[in-house]
């Protein structure tokens, strides 16, 4: 492989164009744990299928990957673009993906495909897919195998591997659930790295699957060159604005003096603590309540912020979403609409509410989408049935 080949982890799937596939026999990239040439897509029959699907699950049992049909390959150096041809590739993708959701327990979340049309005809499929979160994942067409990859392609895992695949699983959560236990901790402790106020606060987390292992390290510098040049904008913390900006054990920080900030650690998690968006509104002084339009339009206009700073940081989904509100036992949810302005006297009844993880499959996901579950459980702690700022439609509409 030439020095700077084209790798397609580059480039987002839906822009991937001809040039790019070109680019892979131009600088001679070989087959790898992390790539494999096919002339031509599964058939029909069982053998062709299940193989597909080992093929499909040793790259999730991985490190992730990409399934490239359409290309001729030599000793694993791809050497001609043959194409697909006499196919519709949008059937062909809903069969490969059906296949998938159908032959592999658990699913795979992320599992994502693309047709490459070619200038002369026919097509390339490119199959994506991604290091999953939930391994190791099963075939369950014809027999129950585990398979991952190394250098020399896929191979099916021993006991000993299978038995050390969950296990790693169950320690990735621990280690998540535990940085958010320590994280909150030390908000209530008051050792957070700048001021926070005395009212209650939100924590929002984005915490990549794979930031604990030890080789996630990312370039927060990076952050930095990119906004003193330009090309984009350092995170801010929830309120939307900041005071300033600097570098500390953890990453790069970023904080507005009124008592909030954002935390990017080295490892790929944000996190933004904040102390002013739940601070009271109401009109009523004797009403304490959280002013539930304003922190969910602080936590949809983070979300993503976040997201493509960590796109640009080169951090890689799933990643797991996770807020907190702190200091609100006795508060009830201010809304100001009055067909729905009846709930004042049903109080949260703790301190802290911890809202379960999310899990954010890709970063192209609607931010309205994938906190609605967030936001619906503490209006659910607030006494009602679900966040009054979706319409029936589940439109979020911000009710004001």
């Amino acid at each position: 492989m030439k020095d700077g080949a084209m790798t397609l982890e580059d480039k987002p799937l839906d822009l991937l164009e001809e040039s790019d596939i070109r680019a892979l026999l131009d600088d001679e990239v070989p087959e790898s744990k992390v790539i494999d040439y096919k002339k031509l897509l599964p058939g029909p029959s069982d053998l062709e299928k299940r193989e597909f699907l080992r093929d499909v699950s040793s790259f999730a049992n991985a490190s992730g990957g990409h399934l490239i049909y359409g290309i001729d390959e030599e000793n694993g150096i791809p050497v001609r673009i043959c194409g697909l041809v006499d196919i519709d590739p949008d059937r062909e993708i809903l069969r490969l993906e059906s296949m998938v959701q159908t032959g592999i327990a658990p699913r795979i979340p992320g599992v994502s495909m693309r047709a490459v049309l070619l200038s002369g005809s026919g097509s390339v499929i490119v199959v994506r897919i991604p290091k999953s979160w939930a391994s190791p994942h099963m075939i369950t067409k014809g027999s129950s195998r585990f398979y991952s990859r190394n250098s020399a392609g896929k191979y099916p895992l021993d006991v000993f591997e299978i038995r050390t695949a969950f296990s790693l699983t169950g320690t990735a959560v621990e280690r998540m659930r535990e940085h958010r236990a320590e994280a909150l901790g030390r908000i209530v402790g008051a050792e957070t790295p700048v001021p926070l106020g005395n009212g209650p606060k939100v924590a929002f987390s984005i915490v990549p699957f794979a930031a604990f292992e030890s080789s996630s390290s990312f370039d927060v510098s990076s952050l930095v060159r990119d906004y003193r040049s330009g090309k984009g904008a350092l995170p801010l913390p929830l309120t939307g604005l900041f005071s300033g900006w600097r570098y500390n054990f953890d990453g790069l920080l970023t904080y507005d003096d009124r008592g909030s900030y954002t935390q990017v650690f080295v490892n790929g998690i944000v996190e933004a603590v904040d102390s002013v968006i739940l601070g009271d509104r109401s009109a009523d002084p004797g009403v304490k309540g959280i002013p539930a339009l304003r922190y969910e339009e602080a936590l949809l206009e983070a979300l993503p912020r976040y997201t493509s700073m960590m796109e640009r940081l080169g951090v890689e989904p799933p990643v797991f979403l996770m807020v907190s509100l702190l200091g609100v036992k006795g508060r009830s949810i201010l809304i100001s609409t009055p067909e729905f302005s009846g709930n004042k006297d049903f109080k949260i009844d703790r301190d802290a509410l911890l809202v379960p993880e999310i899990m954010m499959e890709s970063f192209g996901r609607k931010a309205e989408e994938v906190l609605r579950p967030a936001f619906d459980a503490v209006w659910r702690a607030g006494g009602w049935e679900r966040s009054m700022n979706y319409d029936e439609e589940d439109r979020w509409i911000g009710r004001r």
